[in-house]
């Protein structure tokens, strides 16, 4: 009881934030440049600025290589996740357009501006090092995989065409090149000077509040009175909420079982959470540009959000059973 009501409070937290950032945006004191600002912000300094300290803070070689066996758990559920959520839009016909976006949906979440706030809150920053295992497999997933499924169902495109070239560049954004250089640093135990350190770590202290504002501002944008539930949405939220931290929890306990020992409990913890994180923030704008449905992507990223709310304390309790 003491542990749901801490999650409530954790999720209680999160969403006062949330809510600062629709009411500004909804009484038109943020505008759009600020959004677009806000972003950069996040994702191109705060956030690599904030891996960049943690990862040294908290990781060291020999805790580096026990985590590499977190990337085996972390890709056979993203794996499992696409087969099945590929064989759901087959078996419930799910219309050419929004293929794509179910199937992301379905496997590849919000692990930045929502799944990182959130562990944070949740678990603190030691568990850091675990979210970045599961933000590293979800990126190159997203844009190896998840991008494919969505170009490849564009409604206006024949069978056969020639598609456009896959920018690789994608798979790089600033917030993996920050964590790619820390593990330079830290595997070459290079030297970072304290006034740097501390310098870097105020800077990515504005992640978690900013990413929350964010979000709020999202949400304001989307309008929460444009929420509907048709089949193919509470489909891909039953993907999203239920079946992909299912996948997640049997890959946990199946593998324990097999290595005869479990992950440690902040490790599992966070992969559950993260696995049932909203979907991604950037999935309209993808599916836009492959003429998809874009009004399935937005009410889905807008009703998955919302719900997370509830799905937060309900998840925690099953992942302290674990």
């Amino acid at each position: 009881m003491a542990a749901f009501i801490t999650s409530l409070e954790s999720v209680a937290e999160i969403v006062l934030v949330i809510a600062l950032g629709y009411w500004l945006r909804g009484s038109g004191r943020l505008g759009d440049e600020f959004k677009g600002n806000i972003s950069f912000i996040i994702m191109k300094i705060a956030l690599p600025a904030s891996i960049f300290v943690s990862v040294l803070k908290y990781l060291n070689r020999d805790k580096l290589a026990s985590l590499s066996g977190g990337l085996i758990f972390t890709f056979a559920s993203f794996t499992i996740g696409y087969i099945v959520a590929y064989i759901l839009t087959k078996v419930f016909r799910i219309r050419k357009g929004r293929r794509g976006t179910f199937i992301n949906m379905f496997v590849n979440a919000n692990t930045i501006f929502i799944g990182l706030p959130l562990n944070m809150a949740l678990f603190g920053t030691k568990s850091l090092p675990y979210f970045l295992i599961y933000y590293v497999m979800n990126t190159i997933s997203t844009w190896a995989v998840g991008i494919f499924f969505i170009s490849n169902d564009d409604p206006t495109v024949e069978k056969g065409a020639k598609k456009e070239k896959f920018n690789w560049k994608k798979l790089l954004p600033a917030p993996l090149v920050g964590f790619l250089v820390s593990l330079v640093f830290l595997l070459l135990a290079i030297p970072v000077p304290e006034w740097i350190n501390k310098t870097l770590d105020m800077v990515g202290g504005i992640v978690t509040p900013m990413s929350l504002i964010y979000i709020g501002i999202i949400l304001a944008d989307a309008g929460l009175k444009s929420i509907k539930f048709d089949r193919d949405t509470v489909l891909a939220l039953l993907g999203r909420f239920v079946i992909a931290p299912i996948i997640m929890i049997g890959i946990i306990l199946i593998g324990g079982s097999m290595m005869g020992s479990s992950l440690p409990t902040i490790e599992s913890n966070s992969f559950i959470i993260q696995s049932a994180a909203p979907g991604l923030a950037v999935l309209p704008i993808l599916v836009d540009q492959a003429h998809g449905d874009v009004d399935y992507a937005t009410n889905l990223v807008t009703t998955s959000t919302v719900l997370f709310v509830i799905v937060v304390p309900i998840l925690m309790q099953v992942a302290n059973l674990i």
